[in-house]
């Protein structure tokens, strides 16, 4: 061992010299200039307590009060439009939460709790324990010995149920693996459940679990859960490791998951959630019972029905709905400063590498070390080690430096670290080796990156180290630095495959579509003969529209092709505000003055506004473009799979509608199904785009006439010189086929109708909303024909009817359907006409 002047020791904490062994550190961008933007008022502070909360950037905050601002956001147990905009908002928040840890609703619920502590002991509560018995076994509850006090506190409710307890120390897991137990010849199979819990990353030290632990204890595979047989569940306690981890859930799919998000984002604080699978919803049961999680109960008897949602049955009482909506610009501004969960971790544990390297390697002037390192390793894989570096300081006699001293030293020089045991004391007694004999410190140092950590932020670190605690002059243990720096690090890098979207179908030859030849789909065996149900009379198809975009302008043809889910390209694109949620002209009238042109020929949906130059967006987009992001929506309760279209778009449609919103297309291999119960028969599942009902809906010209003429018949000034235009009348309705006809209402009666030679199946009435009650030339509102329309039904508002293309999934054929086609009719047996 050589000595180094303190000079060198100053050489070798350079930025050169961190990147001569590290060179994933920042984001693409300057590391100062980030935390000069998001940052400003730690300017002059070393912050290195993330672990404890990380900090959030400046425009996430901004992002939220601009929200906020914008925005009324009501209590969701209501259902005024505040209430349900809230409601959509923070459903929108859940699938962004799944989406983040690469799950879905259909696996995953999010329950939102006070915090990681609360979903904790949620699954306390809630879990079926079962007591020994004569009749059999119990329960196990088991955890790691290097667990949070909020995980080994569950034992405090297990202990009043009679449930057998087992702390497990970690090398335990794996070396006291054996065969599972298995069944006798005739012994029922044994389903008692058990719960084992352990960190994805110990809050103490930073020591990353095996994710495959939990498989195997699921599977029975791995101690203690060899050694029972019944039911393994495991709660992954991932409030430390996913702050700057990624963690997928369709990988290791734990079936308890609680989570704090002021690890994450910095803001909001007192949220969190408890992510549970939904098979493993099913088994817990919740005994009391608080606002919006009964269906029914009785006051004056013992009577209650919860709600069969499992979110509704678990959140009592309204959840914190604005900290919820400020979930979203968490998420939004951490990708946008950083790119990816696999960029932070990358950059933070290059950080608390480097600073392990150099700190293990100080030496007083006698050689004895400047540190004893609390870890089970040398920084070398990414998987096993986390951004956390827990240690002691020694003087040269080799005696531990107080903690406490250190903490208000530190302090003195603006450096904020944690001390103590952090509520770990199973790993602070077998780091330190203390009992309650033996008189070794209780405590030790913690000092933990965040994404925003700079490489600053370790020089400031180690030069305080060496300034005011090691006894000059300064040796360097260059056999270990050598050693150390040479070290080849594992780098644990996910990739995640997406399927990309196929290129569009329809051939394109000198500006003009080529459509292939319509070919006669051959009715079902249950749809009803024209000679035996036909009324004798023939309608004729005067109109046709479609609707690119949800909520937004028609584009009229007179002629178009039959896709999967309707007409081809119907409402494939919809406007969605900055959380993600749907907008239409119930919440934006100003959404019908947007203009959609579809030209099959260059391939391109272009959009138009009156006073603005359009914009295009191709029709078909390739996932393979990493610019682009998926994400999860949800049109009438059904959640739908969607691709992001871009920033261009996204800034047009935001400078026309005065407000952040993105447009956003479904993905073609997302298959939504319109929903049973619906349809009057033989129309099995149908693919729906991202229509509200069905994929076709029809009105009749007759119908429009009549309920014309009774606007006309009223006298009220609101109606003066209003209806005089049947075309405008008409796009208030938003059909895709208009047909003409001798007898209004008539299609109301109608089980099937042949447009051409296409068959569709008539599976129910529209319902008519206040959208009918929106000028779509002005985007004005006012209250006919929705109140004319209730008047002339006697209170009924629905206007005309959904239609279901019955070979829409099981035939190679292009139907196309042409203006002019004629339309015959069959009636149904039954007629239910308001």
């Amino acid at each position: 061992m050589e000595t180094q002047s303190l000079q060198d020791f100053q050489d070798l904490c350079n930025f050169e010299s961190f990147k001569s062994f590290w060179h994933y550190y920042g984001y693409g961008v300057d590391q100062q200039e980030l935390i000069d933007r998001e940052f400003k008022r730690i300017k002059g502070v070393t912050y290195l307590d993330h672990a404890g909360t990380t900090l959030f950037p400046e425009s996430q905050i901004k992002g939220f009060y601009d929200d906020i601002s914008r925005n009324v956001y009501g209590n969701p147990h209501s259902h005024n439009p505040s209430s349900r905009l809230t409601h959509d908002t923070v459903e929108s928040v859940r699938y962004r939460i799944l989406e983040h840890f690469n799950t879905c609703p259909e696996e995953y619920s999010v329950i939102f709790t006070s915090g990681c502590t609360a979903a904790l002991k949620l699954v306390a509560d809630t879990f079926p324990w079962k007591a020994a018995s004569n009749e059999g076994p119990g329960s196990q509850f088991c955890y790691l010995t290097d667990n949070h006090t909020s995980v080994v506190g569950i034992r405090s409710v297990t202990s009043l149920q009679g449930v057998g307890r087992v702390s497990v120390l970690p090398h335990e897991v794996e070396t006291r693996a054996k065969k599972p137990p298995t069944q006798t010849n005739g012994e029922e199979e044994c389903s008692v459940p058990h719960l084992f819990c352990y960190p994805a990353q110990s809050n103490f030290s930073g020591r990353k679990y095996p994710l495959s632990y939990v498989k195997g204890i699921q599977s029975q595979q791995l101690y203690p859960a060899c050694e029972h047989r019944g039911r393994w569940f495991v709660l992954l306690d991932a409030a430390c490791f996913v702050s700057c981890s990624p963690l997928d859930l369709s990988q290791y799919p734990a079936d308890f998951v609680p989570i704090s998000f002021y690890k994450m984002f910095g803001f909001p604080t007192g949220l969190g959630a408890l992510l549970v699978k939904n098979e493993a919803a099913e088994i817990l049961r919740k005994t009391y019972f608080g606002g919006g999680t009964a269906a029914a109960y009785l006051v004056a008897e013992n009577f209650f029905v919860p709600k069969p949602n499992v979110v509704s049955r678990f959140e009592d009482g309204t959840v914190s709905f604005l900290d919820i909506i400020s979930l979203h610009h968490g998420f939004e501004t951490l990708r946008k400063l950083t790119g990816s969960m696999l960029n932070i971790q990358l950059h933070t544990f290059g950080l608390a590498r480097y600073t392990y390297i150099v700190l293990s390697c100080l030496c007083h002037d006698n050689g004895k070390p400047v540190a004893q390192i609390h870890c089970d390793n040398d920084f070398h894989n990414i998987a096993e080690q986390g951004a956390i570096l827990n240690f002691s300081l020694l003087d040269c006699h080799g005696q531990t430096v107080g903690y406490s001293q250190v903490d208000k030293m530190a302090s003195l020089f603006n450096i904020h670290i944690r001390t103590g045991c952090f509520c770990n004391t199973g790993a602070c007694q077998h780091y330190l080796a203390i009992s309650n004999q033996n008189g070794r410190p209780t405590g030790s140092i913690r000092v933990s990156f965040g994404y925003m950590s700079s490489f600053e932020d370790c020089q400031n670190f180690l030069r305080f180290v060496v300034n005011c605690f090691v006894h000059k002059p300064l040796i360097l243990d260059q056999e270990r630095l050598t050693k150390l720096k040479s070290a080849k690090p594992m780098e644990s890098v996910e990739s995640y495959d997406v399927p990309s979207i196929p290129n569009g179908h329809l051939g394109h030859e000198n500006g003009h579509v080529n459509i292939p030849s319509p070919e006669r789909i051959t009715p079902s065996e249950n749809t009803v003969s024209e000679e035996g149900k036909n009324n004798g009379s023939r309608h004729t198809l005067t109109n046709l529209f479609i609707y690119p975009v949800k909520s937004c302008g028609s584009f009229e043809v007179t002629e178009w092709p039959l896709g999967p889910q309707g007409l081809l390209y119907d409402r494939l694109w919809m406007v969605v505000n900055e959380n993600g949620v749907c907008l239409s002209q119930k919440r934006e009238p100003k959404l019908c003055l947007i203009h959609p042109v579809i030209c099959l020929a260059s391939n391109t949906l272009q959009l138009q506004v009156s006073g603005m130059e359009a914009v295009t967006v191709p029709l078909e987009t390739s996932l393979a473009n990493s610019d682009l992001r998926t994400s999860q929506s949800k049109v009438c309760g059904d959640r739908v799979q969607t691709v992001d279209c871009g920033e261009e778009v996204s800034a047009w449609l935001s400078e026309f509608l005065g407000k952040p919103c993105r447009l956003i297309r479904q993905r073609p291999e997302f298959l939504r199904d319109m929903k049973f119960g619906r349809g009057k028969g033989d129309c099995g599942p149908t693919a729906l785009s991202l229509v509200n009902e069905a994929q076709f809906l029809l009105i009749n010209r007759a119908s429009v006439s009549f309920l014309q003429e009774h606007i006309a018949s009223r006298h009220d000034s609101e109606n003066e010189g209003t209806w005089h235009d049947m075309e405008q009348l008409i796009q208030r309705f938003r059909a895709n086929l208009v047909i003409s006809g001798q007898e209004a209402f008539a299609e109301d009666d109608w089980s099937h109708l042949t447009v051409g030679d296409t068959q569709f199946q008539v599976i129910g009435r529209c319902g008519r909303c206040q959208v009918i009650g929106i000028d779509q030339k002005s985007a004005t509102r006012t209250q006919e024909p929705l109140r004319s329309l209730s008047e002339c039904r006697s209170g009924k508002v629905t206007f005309g009817v959904y239609l279901a293309h019955q070979s829409a999934r099981n035939t190679t054929a292009v139907p196309v359907l042409s203006v002019g086609a004629c339309v015959i009719p069959q009636i149904s047996e039954s007629t239910d006409k308001p």
